[in-house]
């Protein structure tokens, strides 16, 4: 996913609209597809200290950081491998250029995946990170398996045909099909409205996102929500885009509300103020200070 104004924190409750409240209190009690849950999402895993989206900031989030979920970006390789990477090309994040889908696997596992964080990150830089490989989806659910937290962006679908059949076979593969895991264990999530209708079809147990840019969730109309609801249980739009009169719109109709990517403490207090059922964010041990600072009040 791609990446001020005065915070009014309440008393005992986080949020009271129409509604209902949110109760900082909440978060970690409830079943992780409870609206009164406030979830903690490690976007791209512990993205913020360690190379995003290598198997280093995923344990890092899990283990240390206590996040709720893992993040997962997933690009298809040239023998039709998934892997945990944002971009659809190598670029940004490894020592390698050209695009995902034109690259093998062993092409892919050759690459650097760690030194470009040492240097656009000095103050978080660590030798090990350097020489750190891409992790494929198989080798991050058999370090996890069933215990951990999974929320899975199909990216750029359209690029990667057969990319939900993939995913799904995967998830199979590793004992995480939708009936074999607790609800809301395995989240999916998507820009493209077409591939999560794609996943519904193929397997409706999983629980669906329907990601958004900024610009799109500011123009929302209740139409557009109530088609939503057909088909997911929640909106993950950038929480730029996101107000307190559209919050409550999207919240009216028992739809979680997951925006990205919140950073900063002060973001965090607004949009739990407003009403969102959790965040994305690359520095989950913020907002985990967060909730308990609030939960304190």
């Amino acid at each position: 996913m791609m990446k001020q104004i005065g915070v009014t924190v309440l008393t005992g409750a986080i949020a009271a609209t129409s509604f209902g409240s949110i109760d900082a209190s909440a978060h970690g009690k409830h079943d992780l597809l409870d609206p009164n849950r406030v979830v903690n999402i490690a976007h791209r895993g512990a993205s913020g200290y360690a190379p995003e989206h290598t198997m280093t900031a995923y344990q890092l989030s899990h283990k240390k950081l206590k996040a709720d979920y893992i993040e997962i970006d997933l690009q298809m390789t040239k023998d039709g491998q998934l892997i945990a990477m944002h971009d659809e090309t190598v670029d940004r994040t490894t020592n390698g250029t050209g695009a995902v889908k034109d690259k093998t696997l062993a092409e892919i596992k050759r690459l650097d995946a760690g030194s470009w964080f040492n240097t656009a990150n000095p103050d978080y830089a660590k030798a090990e990170y350097k020489g750190l490989q891409v992790p494929t989806l198989d080798e991050i659910f058999d370090k996890y398996g069933k215990h951990a937290n999974y929320y899975i962006e199909t990216k750029s679908p359209e690029v990667y045909p057969g990319m939900e059949e993939k995913l799904l076979k995967t998830l199979k593969d590793h004992g995480l099909s939708s009936e074999r895991v607790k609800p809301g264990q395995v989240m999916i999530q998507s820009f493209s409205q077409a591939s999560l209708l794609k996943v519904k079809a193929l397997d409706e147990g999983f629980p669906l996102v329907q990601l958004m840019e900024a610009s799109t969730v500011q123009s929302l109309t209740p139409e557009a929500l109530d088609e939503i609801q057909t088909y997911a249980v929640g909106l993950g739009p950038s929480f730029k885009g996101l107000t307190r009169e559209n919050t409550a719109m999207i919240r009216e109709r028992g739809l979680l509300l997951h925006p990205y990517t919140v950073n900063e403490k002060v973001d965090m207090e607004r949009m739990l103020d407003y009403g969102v059922t959790g965040v994305f964010t690359n520095y989950a041990d913020r907002f985990n200070e967060v909730l308990h600072d609030m939960k304190k009040k």
